[in-house]
């Protein structure tokens, strides 16, 4: 861990944060989270408008912090709380667009990989092509959890890309792949918590689908997706036992 704290895009130090993250994309679904669901809420990061608080859930001390867009943006607020602030697990909370048919609007889909089209791997320079999976140990906890929730929920891989608007129809190329839903930050989430020897795991609610054309609303994707919270809250807790 660095003493280098704070850094430009955290104002805190490493006692402000809890040992296990929630990380949506969305500032306002940190601030929902946060006061919705965590007792005694405190925040500790504003800086770019990307709020983060710790609180309690099941009195276990669990913080919750929005990523921004993209994997450049994960890549560095995920890059700091892992080796700057100590964090061991990040659990992204998130959505994500149905890439089969059998993966509906509002299932929770667990990302086991995450498939990518983004350079991120190459500044390892590895020499080949890395596949970036999530802790087996959380996503264990995370689908007994769903279990005994009876969610809706699909396990397999993410295609994070680096494009949200893109010229080749790109994300149904990867539905011939078996790949479930496309999202935009996991694979490089996983990879940061890889190279610091962390956990993470992507657990993101289906906000449309590629399939039928079926969507929600921004709105939706801020508050409505309470399952996906309260079951992420209940892993966070879980794992710290």
């Amino acid at each position: 861990m660095s003493e280098k704290t704070p850094t430009p895009h955290i104002k805190a130090s490493p006692s402000d944060i809890a040992k296990v993250v929630l990380m949506p994309g969305d500032p306002l679904r940190s601030e929902y989270v946060a006061k919705n669901f965590l007792e005694n809420p405190v925040l500790f990061n504003n800086v770019r408008g990307v709020q983060g608080y710790t609180g309690e859930w099941n009195g276990k001390r669990v913080s919750v912090m929005a990523s921004g867009m993209g994997m450049p943006s994960i890549g560095i607020y995920s890059y700091e709380l892992y080796n700057f602030f100590d964090v061991d697990c990040i659990i992204r909370i998130g959505s994500a667009g149905a890439l089969q048919e059998q993966v509906k609007v509002r299932d929770i889909v667990f990302g086991m990989g995450a498939c990518t089209n983004s350079a991120y791997s190459e500044q390892y320079a590895l020499g080949g092509h890395y596949a970036p999976i999530c802790d087996y140990k959380t996503l264990e906890c995370a689908v007994e959890l769903a279990k005994q929730k009876g969610l809706e929920y699909h396990v397999g891989n993410l295609f994070s890309s680096d494009t949200f608007y893109d010229e080749n129809g790109g994300g149904l190329k990867w539905k011939k792949m078996g790949v479930l839903a496309v999202e935009m930050e996991a694979a490089a989430l996983y990879m940061n918590a890889a190279r610091a020897g962390k956990k993470a795991l992507a657990i993101c609610t289906v906000s449309d689908s590629l399939v039928t054309g079926e969507s929600t609303t921004s709105d939706e994707r801020m508050s409505g997706f309470t399952d996906m919270m309260r079951l992420a809250l209940d892993v966070a807790a879980k794992i710290q036992e």
